[in-house]
C-alpha cells in the first residue's frame, strides 16, 4: 500500500479527510507492522474496534529503541538515530525512502516561512552536525541547499564568522533564519551581543549533558535579550517523526495539516485528555507511513481546542535527550 504525499498534502482540507487517511494507515500497519500489531493485540484494540482516529492506539515511543518499527523488509534508505551519550540505546527510525521526508519538511517550511529561496539559512547545530544519522541535520542541510544562497551554511564553533555574517546580512536587509540547538545559541550570545531586525531565531531544543536545565520561557528571554529580537521561534521534532511543528511565539506550536497532537491521561494512557489538560503528548504523523504514524511520546504538554499545543516537560522516567524543551546553561 503506497501513499502519494503530494496527493494528501493538497487533499487534507478537513478532519474527515485526515481521518480517512488515518484509517488507511491503521489497516496497513496492523497488517504489515508486526510491532504495532502486537501492541494493538496486547491492549485489545484491533482496527475493527476503532470508530474514530482519536481511538487509534498510539505506540509507546520507547519501542523505537528496542524494536525495528517498520512495515517493510528491504534494506532502509537511511536509519536516523537519536542523540545521546555512549551508554544510551538510541532510537532508530528506519526510512524506506527519503522522498516523503523531503516533501514533508519542505512543505512545512513553506507553510510557516514561505519559500526557502526567500531566505538565507544559517545553522548552529554542534553535536548534530558531526553525525551522519541525524534527521535534523538532514532536514536543515536540504533547506540550506534549497535556499540557493552562498551565504547559507552550517557553523560550529566559529562564532566570530557567524557574528560577521549576521551583521553583513542585516546591513543589506536580507531575510535570514538562524536555526540552532539551544545551548549553542546561548554560547553565541554570551560572547557576542547583537541586535537583529531581519533575522528569525529558531531554537530546536536542548542537548543532553551540556548545561543546567532552563524552562522555555527563561531560555527565550535570554535569547531575546542576546539577539535583540522580540520573539524566539521554536521547532518541535524528533528522530521518530518525519514532520515538524513550529512555534512563532509564546511557545505555542502549530502542526501542518498532516500532523495532529493530542494529550493523554497520565494515569490512564489509553484515554485522551480534555483540551488544556496537562498530559502525555500523542502524535499522529501521516508521513510516518512506513514506520509508525501513531506515537505516544514521553513529553508532557497541553493541547488547545484550536489544535495548538505547548510542551511543558517530560515524564520523570523518560531520559532527557536532544530536540525537547530542556536546555542546559
Amino acid at each position: 500500500m503506497k501513499f502519494n504525499l503530494s496527493n494528501f498534502f493538497s487533499k487534507i482540507e478537513s478532519e474527515d479527510d485526515f481521518e480517512k487517511i488515518c484509517f488507511k494507515l491503521l489497516d496497513k500497519h496492523y497488517k504489515f507492522n508486526t510491532v504495532y500489531r502486537s501492541y494493538c493485540d496486547l491492549i485489545n484494540r484491533p482496527p475493527s474496534s476503532i470508530n474514530s482516529f482519536k481511538e487509534i492506539p498510539f505506540l509507546p515511543i520507547s519501542f523505537f529503541k528496542s524494536h525495528d518499527v517498520k512495515t517493510f523488509s528491504e534494506k532502509p534508505k537511511i536509519i536516523f538515530k537519536s542523540s545521546g551519550t555512549t551508554n544510551d540505546n538510541p532510537s532508530q527510525h528506519f526510512i524506506k525512502d527519503t522522498t516523503d521526508y523531503k516533501k514533508s519538511f519542505s512543505k512545512s517550511f513553506e507553510l510557516f516561512y514561505g519559500k526557502p529561496t526567500d531566505w538565507v539559512i544559517l545553522a548552529l547545530l554542534p553535536g548534530y552536525y558531526e553525525r551522519n544519522d541525524s534527521s535534523l541535520i538532514y532536514m536543515v542541510a536540504d533547506l540550506i541547499k534549497q535556499s540557493n544562497s552562498n551565504s547559507s551554511g552550517f557553523y560550529l564553533d566559529d562564532f566570530d564568522k557567524l557574528y560577521k555574517t549576521l551583521l553583513d546580512l542585516e546591513s543589506i536587509k536580507q531575510k535570514t533564519i538562524l536555526i540552532g540547538v539551544s545551548f549553542a545559541l546561548l554560547s553565541f550570545i554570551k560572547k557576542n551581543k547583537i541586535k537583529l531586525k531581519y533575522t528569525v531565531i529558531i531554537e530546536t531544543g536542548g542537548m543532553k549533558g551540556k548545561r543546567k536545565e532552563l524552562i522555555r520561557n527563561e531560555l527565550h528571554k535570554k535569547l531575546c535579550n542576546g539577539f535583540g529580537v522580540k520573539s524566539i521561534h521554536s521547532e518541535y521534532g524528533m528522530t521518530e517523526l518525519l514532520s515538524q511543528a513550529y512555534s512563532i511565539k509564546d511557545g505555542l506550536f502549530e502542526c501542518p495539516p498532516w500532523m495532529k497532537v493530542f494529550s493523554r491521561e497520565i494515569d490512564d494512557p489509553l484515554t485522551l485528555c480534555m483540551p488544556e489538560q496537562t498530559g502525555g503528548l500523542n502524535i499522529i504523523d501521516l508521513v510516518n507511513s512506513d514506520s509508525c504514524p501513531f506515537i505516544a511520546t514521553e513529553d508532557l504538554g497541553k493541547v488547545y481546542s484550536n489544535g495548538f499545543f505547548e510542551v511543558l516537560g517530560r515524564f520523570d522516567q523518560a531520559e532527557i535527550r536532544g530536540c525537547n524543551l530542556m536546555v542546559f546553561n
